[in-house]
C-alpha cells in the first residue's frame, strides 16, 4: 500500500467516525437520570427514617425549603420520589438536548 492509499484510508476512516457521533436518545436519558434521582432520594429519606434518632436527617431536612411537602418520614420519601423523578428528569433532558445540538453544530462545521 502507498502513502496516498493510507492517508485516503485514515481519511474515510476519519470521516466514517466524525459520522458516527452518536446523538444521545434524550428521552431515554432522561427516564434513566429521573429515575436515579428519584430513587436515590427515596432510599436516602427511607434509610434515615429506618435509622431514626435524635435530629435525624437535619440537612436531608433542608429540601424542603425547594421541594414542598418533602420531609424525612414514610410520606416524605414518596414525595422525595417524585420530585427527584421530576428534576432529574428536567436535567436529562437539558444535557441530552445541548449536546445533540452541540453534535449538530460540529458536524455542519466540518
Amino acid at each position: 500500500m502507498t502513502n496516498l492509499e493510507t492517508n485516503n484510508d485514515q481519511l474515510a476512516t476519519a470521516e466514517e467516525v466524525r459520522k458516527a457521533i452518536a446523538r444521545i436518545q434524550t428521552g431515554v436519558l432522561t427516564i434513566v437520570l429521573g429515575l436515579i434521582c428519584g430513587l436515590s432520594l427515596f432510599l436516602m429519606t427511607a434509610w434515615l427514617v429506618i435509622k431514626s434518632g435524635e435530629n435525624v436527617g437535619a440537612h436531608l431536612q433542608l429540601l424542603g425549603n425547594y421541594f414542598p411537602g418533602y420531609s424525612v418520614t414514610w410520606i416524605g420519601s414518596i414525595v422525595g420520589l417524585f420530585y427527584g423523578l421530576v428534576v432529574g428528569g428536567v436535567f436529562g433532558w437539558a444535557i441530552g438536548t445541548i449536546y445533540n445540538k452541540l453534535v449538530a453544530i460540529r458536524q455542519k462545521t466540518k
